[in-house]
């Protein structure tokens, strides 16, 4: 009997506890709450001061900008990484110019970007310099098992005039393949670059079927030149020397050979075998190249998850700090591109290292990952993927976040972000950010941006692509252009900061739960 009483007063109890005890402590909003528009507002009016001056990839600006942000890492006890540079990732840059690019067809001289290019990223050195009397028409320049120009023929010390692509039938049918899929052939010419160093030929003209695509692509090496990622020479040090042409440059050259160079390239078309066409021309080609070597570092604040197990997995998250830095006495701030999405970033930093030190998590580590060289084609983030600090399999997503403080002609309400990726390789990612919004920052989420068909291919033009390309989930904040994109009207002083702030503690829970979940979110999406 006193046993049953005892068993009733104890549910009692129980029950009373359970009526009126407090609820559970939702730790993800009390640190999420802590980003805020005074957080945002104090980075960004730093980062987009004339003191950095745009902060271009190379520069001063960009460098004091890295130290301002390896700074807040360490004051938010973020400690640096032992198996890098401290709170940097070296990455290796060149800026890319043309100085001197000429080309004479027996004795006359033709333009540059105009009838033809020499590709300052793709030359195998530093000079070209070939002066010759005979070129040969040597159809496709493809070496493959199944069709091949070079077959019984030798072309040392000699030049050869080649089209792009391959060989295919009136059906469509490619020789290579046997069907109406092509080959490697028809994608990458620097095999046939290669192929022909191989064989020892001293230059290739390529008759280019974009030319002017390919103009308005060169002219960056003209016109100041271009910062890519490595050393060009060592990239293809293994191509053979090579001019592009435009059909008008190439027609001069096939000289009184053209009709004959047409029917051949067409029988080629037809029967699928390989034959050459000799031309006598006089033909002398120069090029200079300058490569300069441009420093730049990627930021890491680096918080270590606190499960035994799942330390080892890492979310990235992401934000690109370079700008276009100046143009004359023009300063282009880059307040909005992309000092909002380094400050989120930052304040999500100091936030998840908060919540470690409070005991709270997270389980799986995270990376932030601030960025260079997005400006000059996605090249920080490029050289992350290429030489990653933590394994890629072991990375379960990229939140990646740029440009977050505007509003853009379409919205008149600012509370909403554009998500880009989210669904493209994880369903259980886009529904966590949607179920995270929904409970905590009710954004209204616009997917316009994420089809597959968008003009504007924002999913391929900031840095989480490169993450994507590797197969690793990815998810992309952004509020779309306005009339200040990549001007120097890019300011502080139009900046939404707690529009920017809000977007930061979405990106945090996103990150916050693929962080501590149970199981890695998995890629069920081509």
């Amino acid at each position: 009997m006193k046993t049953l009483f005892f068993v009733c007063l104890c549910s009692s109890v129980l029950s009373l506890y359970a009526q009126y005890a407090p609820p559970p402590v939702d730790h993800a909003a009390s640190i999420g709450s802590t980003i805020s528009a005074k957080e945002i507002s104090r980075h960004l009016h730093v980062l987009a001061s004339a003191a950095f001056e745009g902060r271009e990839t190379g520069t001063s600006g960009n460098t004091k900008a890295a130290q301002y942000i390896a700074d807040q890492f360490k004051a938010a006890g973020i400690p640096p990484l032992e198996s890098q540079d401290g709170y940097f990732q070296q990455v290796a840059f060149s800026n890319v110019s043309l100085q001197e690019a000429s080309l004479t067809i027996n004795g006359t001289a033709y333009a540059h970007l105009k009838d033809f290019i020499i590709p300052a990223e793709s030359m195998p050195g530093d000079e070209l310099m070939f002066e010759g009397n005979e070129v040969t028409f040597l159809g496709y320049g493809i070496d493959d098992p199944a069709y091949t120009d070079y077959h019984g023929k030798t072309f040392a010390g000699k030049a050869i005039l080649i089209y792009k692509g391959e060989p295919v039938d009136k059906n469509g049918k490619s020789w290579i393949t046997g069907n109406t899929q092509l080959s490697k052939w028809s994608e990458d010419l620097g095999a046939k670059l290669r192929t022909a160093a191989k064989h020892q030929v001293a230059m290739v003209f390529v008759i280019e079927d974009q030319f002017r695509a390919k103009v308005s692509e060169q002219r960056m090496f003209v016109l100041g030149g271009q910062t890519m990622m490595g050393i060009p020479e060592m990239k293809n040090s293994d191509y053979a020397p090579h001019v592009l042409i435009s059909s008008n440059s190439a027609g001069a050259l096939m000289g009184s050979k053209s009709e004959k160079v047409i029917k051949t390239r067409d029988k080629i078309r037809a029967k699928g075998k390989p034959k050459a066409v000799k031309i006598p021309i006089e033909t002398k080609v120069v090029g200079q190249r300058s490569v300069v070597s441009t420093p730049g570092v990627n930021v890491l604040g680096y918080i270590e998850g606190t499960d035994p197990v799942l330390k080892d997995q890492v979310i990235v998250v992401s934000a690109h700090y370079d700008h276009l830095g100046k143009r004359g006495d023009d300063i282009y701030y880059g307040a909005d591109d992309n000092a909002s999405g380094t400050s989120g970033v930052i304040a999500i930093a100091r936030a998840l290292a908060e919540a470690k030190r409070q005991g709270l998590g997270p389980r799986r580590s995270v990376l932030c990952l601030l960025v260079t060289g997005e400006e000059k084609g996605l090249l920080g983030s490029e050289y992350y993927a290429e030489f990653p600090v933590f394994p890629l399999k072991n990375t379960v997503a990229n939140v990646n976040i740029d440009m977050i403080g505007r509003v853009d002609t379409k919205h008149t309400d600012p509370n909403y972000t554009y998500v880009i990726g989210s669904d493209r390789l994880s369903s259980e990612l886009h529904q966590i950010n949607e179920d995270v919004n929904a409970k905590y920052t009710q954004l209204e989420l616009d997917y316009t941006y994420n089809a597959e068909n968008d003009p504007n291919r924002f999913y391929y033009r900031s840095d989480h692509y490169n993450f994507a390309k590797n197969g690793i989930p990815v998810i992309f904040y952004f509020s779309g252009v306005h009339e200040d994109y990549h001007r120097p009207t890019d300011t502080v002083d139009k900046i939404m900061f707690d529009k920017a702030a809000l977007i930061a503690q979405l990106a945090f829970h996103t990150t916050w739960e693929l962080a501590n979940r149970a199981t890695r979110i998995t890629v069920d999406r081509s």
